[in-house]
């Protein structure tokens, strides 16, 4: 049956990076037989240009339908001005919630090539392979109430609320737990605990979920040394879970140990598997139109779709194998690009054309 997949450049560099993972994806269909159908959509700045909005009711239709879901980056400067719910961000908020897209997977492997392009010391980073799992749907991105206010002494005053229910941490947790057990099975939470009552309830919860995973060796950490122990000794970690916050922050932190944040897919899961999937790097506006973005981010994202909504994990093991061909190949893009023999700087169509390449074999 032909599997449906939407397609949402977003803004920014969105456009280029996109059109190389549709490269990948038009290679598997040719030589490959995979069997989809891909429709294009509109979000953030281009959809608030297009429509009046950065998630508009057509987006919103198309995204329901999808079986999976590939999108670039969103924002730019042209819309910082914007009040904030019109804002391209907003998109991608607003997606996210609508499709309780709660599980969002992010994954720091570092590739042996890149080991010298990484900013910590090849014999701390060489062979890190591990995975973040962050909350997607809840906490302070979400809570209510939120906003700016103005006291009675006439200081305006910022403020949000970091909320999660119960049922909002077992079911991240089950997520995570599940993960672990086919890893490393060994799971590390981090937390807040020692200073908010919200964290107390999310380290109650995951020892509580812990039970039904007795194979899994479950550790606590606070945000502040997890962030210190990232950058210390990043391969003591297999599977991390968070909130949506420290997650958004950490997976950051992540990025850089595999030597560019244009290294690094995601996907943000719903309960059945459908998913929404994107590089971590944002739309980078200052680079937008000069063919030097990092495509591999969004073309190994195409890899995570495969293997976990759409049920075809030989394709993605294909396009795991050519992006690692490539990288042998000594092929960069300016991110990942160091001064040493053997290496060749080239542009993002070129890297596309490369991995499709590797994938003909």
């Amino acid at each position: 049956m032909t599997q449906k997949i939407l397609v949402l450049p977003g803004d920014g560099i969105g456009k280029e990076i996109v059109a190389e993972a549709i490269k990948v994806i038009d290679t598997l269909k040719s030589d490959f037989g995979l069997d989809v159908e891909i429709t294009n959509g509109d979000i953030g700045g281009a959809a608030y240009d297009a429509a009046g909005h950065p998630y508009p009711p057509a987006t919103q239709v198309l995204a329901k339908e999808a079986d999976a879901i590939l999108l670039g980056a969103v924002g730019g400067y042209e819309y910082e001005e914007l009040p904030r719910d019109l804002r391209p961000e907003r998109g991608l908020l607003g997606i996210r919630a609508d499709l309780q897209l709660f599980s969002n997977l992010r994954p720091a492997i570092l590739n042996e090539e890149l080991a010298d392009a990484s900013s910590l010391r090849p014999e701390i980073v060489a062979g890190l392979d591990m995975m973040i799992v962050r909350e997607l749907t809840g906490g302070i991105y979400f809570g209510e109430p939120r906003g700016i206010r103005t006291l009675e002494n006439g200081e305006r005053q910022g403020y949000n609320t970091l909320i999660y229910k119960e049922s909002e941490i077992e079911r991240i947790a089950h997520s995570a737990f599940q993960i672990a057990m086919k890893r490393g099975k060994r799971l590390c939470s981090v937390d807040k605990a020692n200073v908010l009552e919200v964290m107390e309830l999310w380290h109650e919860v995951i020892d509580r979920v812990a039970k039904e995973y007795p194979e899994v060796e479950v550790s606590h950490m606070y945000v502040d040394n997890a962030s210190m122990q990232l950058v210390k000794d990043p391969k003591q970690f297999d599977v991390m879970v968070t909130g949506n916050m420290f997650g958004d922050i950490l997976s950051d932190t992540a990025a850089m140990l595999t030597g560019s944040i244009g290294m690094l897919p995601s996907a943000s899961l719903d309960a059945n598997g459908k998913g929404m999937y994107e590089p971590i790097h944002g739309s980078a506006p200052d680079i937008a139109g000069k063919n030097i973005a990092n495509p591999l981010a969004t073309i190994m994202s195409v890899s995570m779709m495969l293997r976990y909504s759409l049920d075809k994990a030989e394709l993605a093991d294909k396009i795991d194998a050519a992006v690692e061909v490539v990288l042998k190949q000594g092929l960069r893009t300016a991110d990942i690009y160091v001064e040493s023999e053997g290496l060749k700087k080239i542009s993002t169509s070129e890297m596309g054309d490369a991995v499709v390449a590797a994938l003909k074999g």
